[in-house]
């Protein structure tokens, strides 16, 4: 059996996404705008490093050196009986 929130919440979400969030949003939305403005996140890593890193291929994946032809990697049963 499903409990009656598991059904409720859903529904009311949908009905407010529908019908009521069309009629309330114009009047919240400046609300909002103030406490949530829209900055761009800024990368801290210099971009000159990472274009140099893809260019060159410096970047190797890590492996415990166990692979099959394919690339596939097989993992090691670590239980020895």
């Amino acid at each position: 059996m499903v409990c009656i929130p598991c059904i409720v919440i859903p529904v009311l979400l949908w009905v407010y996404k529908r019908f009521l969030e069309p009629i309330i949003y114009p009047f919240i939305s400046p609300i909002i705008n103030t406490f949530w403005t829209k900055k761009a996140v800024q990368d801290t890593s210099p971009s000159d490093q990472k274009v140099s890193e893809k260019s060159n291929e410096t970047h190797k994946p890590e492996s415990n050196s166990e692979a099959t032809a394919n690339g596939a990697t097989v993992v090691a049963d670590k239980k020895t009986d």
